[in-house]
């Protein structure tokens, strides 16, 4: 049975250990556990004003002295409910207990009505005190309540000995009872978050053994298909090579063909085993974008464009997804610049910022309107899969562009935690 202002009483303590009035969950408070309060509480008020009616109505001489002692009692006994130290303490509850007993046994001195009140002090001796301590103090209650029925000469009879006694059985019973259920509850509580972090962990799994098989099939069909594809290009442009006659002009064409067929080989076969683009692996991510903008390829008219590449802030060293991202983006949109802007000069910054790191690619092509351009008809940028990237990072891309004045592609990433600048 619960007084205080705690939740249910946990498990019996051992010797030594906290005190039980306070539970592992102290926070966990249901309705039952106030109902239970509230009637205990009222109990003990309505007993207590039952010894006062029957002090006064009684007409005895000692009806002033009952009521300032059961206004004394009821004063500790809201003390102890309201006072912090009492949930907390076993010390301190003991003291309210000892309190609440010498108030109680003045009452019985005065009163033969104060036995009545003996059952809401079972409860809280069974509550506040371990086994050990609270059996022996219920015991020691009934016989006192005995014993005071016997002091006002009150006629010996079965009932005067079985009604404390059968009371203090009650009041043990049901504490104890309760006080199992509760770790009962505590273990099913305990099975169920089990469950929910097992069925959680399988999930996980799941999703992972999902992935890996998909990636298998990647890199099955990748290999079968695009590998051998790309492979047999190789193939036909070395012997295409092989039969142009010297110094013609096409040989260079040729030549920067079989480069890109070898290089989309080398990038399929790394993205199925999840490595970092060869242009990464070979430096930093800045030395790859510069690399990139060195190599700009001819226009769809046939001239270069002048792509310049800065940095901006102090660089930090960032994960390999986020230097994917970016460069993956560099990547397009200077394909796009390169192939449909007719651009005469493209800008490719890297910004490293306090809490973000920014990719823009900046044109002085044709420009286009972005609001038309959409996923169905590719665009030419090829915008949602660069959305894509930045948005599984946390991050975001904007394009601000119109017709004759250019195109500004800008991606900005949060930088993770334990980067600093």
């Amino acid at each position: 049975m619960t007084t205080l202002t705690d939740p249910p009483p946990a498990p019996r303590p051992e010797p030594g250990s906290p005190h039980p009035a306070a539970p592992p969950h102290p926070s966990r408070t249901t309705p039952v556990d106030l109902v239970l309060r509230l009637c205990l509480h009222a109990l003990l008020a309505g007993l207590l004003a039952l010894v006062v009616v029957r002090a006064v109505t009684g007409g005895g001489s000692d009806a002033g002295a009952v009521v300032a002692v059961v206004l004394v009692m009821g004063g500790v006994y809201a003390a102890g409910v309201l006072s912090p130290a009492v949930a907390r303490s076993q010390r301190a509850a003991a003291m309210w207990l000892v309190a609440l007993g010498v108030c109680w046994a003045v009452l019985l001195v005065l009163s033969p009505a104060g036995l009545w009140t003996a059952f809401p002090l079972y409860f809280l001796q069974l509550h506040l005190l371990p086994v050990r301590w609270a059996l022996p103090a219920v015991a020691l209650t009934a016989a006192a309540a005995i014993a005071g029925f016997l002091l006002h000469g009150s006629p010996v009879t079965p009932g005067s000995f079985i009604g404390p006694l059968l009371g203090a059985a009650v009041a043990v019973a049901t504490v104890l009872g309760y006080e199992a259920l509760y770790r009962e509850s505590e273990r099913r509580r305990e099975l169920i978050d089990e469950l929910v972090a097992t069925r959680a962990e399988l999930a996980a799994a799941e999703r992972t053994a999902g992935t890996l098989a998909e990636r298998e099939r990647l890199a099955s069909e990748i290999h079968d298909t695009l590998a051998q594809g790309l492979s047999s290009i190789q193939l036909l442009l070395r012997a295409a090579q092989r039969a142009l006659p010297a110094g013609s002009t096409a040989a260079p064409h040729i030549e920067q063909a079989r480069a890109a067929a070898q290089d989309n080989l080398a990038e399929a076969r790394r993205f199925v085993r999840a490595l970092s683009p060869p242009d990464l692996e070979r430096g930093s991510l800045a030395g790859a974008l510069e690399r990139l903008s060195a190599s700009a390829s001819p226009g769809s008219d046939g001239a270069h464009v002048e792509v310049q590449f800065t940095v901006s802030g102090k660089p930090v060293e960032l994960p390999t997804p986020y230097e994917v991202a970016l460069l993956r983006t560099a990547q397009s949109a200077l394909a796009n610049t390169v192939r449909h802007a007719d651009a005469g000069r493209a800008e490719i910054t890297l910004s490293f910022m306090d809490t973000s790191v920014s990719l823009d690619v900046v044109d002085d092509g044709r420009g286009f309107d972005p609001a038309s351009t959409t996923s169905a008809d590719g665009g030419g940028f090829g915008l949602p899969a660069m959305r894509a990237r930045a948005r599984s990072l946390g991050g975001t891309l904007s394009v601000e562009s119109a017709p004759g004045q250019g195109t500004a592609v800008a991606v900005t990433l949060p930088l993770p935690r334990g980067a600093a600048t």
